[in-house]
């Protein structure tokens, strides 16, 4: 086994670690990148669909769905019932104005607003999320046109206040990657870093 003596051995080192743990980072997605969940104005009724084509989700990412809870809300539904937008036996009804959506599972995901009326002026949103690997879902043959389980193993999660001017949780990775990267460094480049020897 070798031994890192020098700095810049340790700190190359540090720096490989730094990488490795980058890739088990996840993120949360404020949906449509939008100041809230609702209704696409006329003049960009596609948003949710544009939206979700530009962002890979993993597992372990989550959406954050924001609007007034007494105005709407947020369900996920087969496919089927997204395609009709058929909202009356949800997968998932989340209400509090809050909502997290967590993927703990590879697959492609449904939602629609719970309103009356909403889904049909294309306030929903298909994501697919990619198995650890970066693999794209794929449904066999013999699974058929109900591929996906009726019932998601994702959960909403409460929290507090948003902070106001986040437009997009994703790059709240890159502070905390900062954080490890300077501790590291540090760490390796003092007397810390004796257990390279």
């Amino acid at each position: 086994m070798a031994i890192l003596r020098s700095p810049s051995s340790q700190l190359l080192c540090a720096l490989h670690l730094l990488l490795i743990s980058a890739q088990v980072f996840s993120y949360q997605y404020k949906v449509g990148d939008l100041d809230a969940w609702g209704i696409p104005a006329e003049s960009d009724s596609q948003v949710y669909a544009q939206w979700s084509k530009y962002h890979s989700f993993k597992l372990g990412d989550s959406l954050l769905f924001l609007y007034p809870p007494s105005q709407d809300s947020v369900v996920q539904v087969t496919r089927q019932a997204y395609d009709a937008c058929n909202v009356t036996d949800p997968i998932l009804y989340m209400s509090d104005g809050n909502s997290l959506f967590n993927a703990t599972s590879p697959g492609v995901f449904y939602f629609t607003s719970g309103a009356a009326g909403h889904c049909e002026k294309k306030q929903k949103l298909q994501i697919s999320v990619l198995y650890a690997n970066g693999s794209a879902y794929s449904p066999s043959a013999s699974d058929g046109p109900g591929a996906l389980p009726d019932i998601s193993p994702s959960y909403p999660t409460v929290f507090g206040s948003i902070p106001v001017g986040s437009s997009s949780a994703h790059s709240r990775g890159i502070p905390a990657l900062a954080v490890m990267a300077i501790g590291l460094i540090v760490y390796a480049t003092t007397d810390g870093g004796s257990w390279f020897m």
